[in-house]
């Protein structure tokens, strides 16, 4: 238990970073995949043939 502790503390900054970065990425992505299904109803809606 003392190591997972120390590993923890040596590292501790790293993974909030970590952590931070990919939380701030995954609501881009979700931004993003909004975006994509937004532009598919209007293309869908207009009737544009891709």
């Amino acid at each position: 238990m003392d190591e997972i502790t120390e590993k923890l503390l040596q590292n501790g900054f790293a993974i909030a970073v970590a952590s931070f970065l990919l939380l701030r990425t995954d609501k881009r992505m979700e931004e993003l995949k909004d975006a994509v299904l937004k532009l598919a109803n209007v293309i869908e809606t207009k009737g544009v043939k891709i």
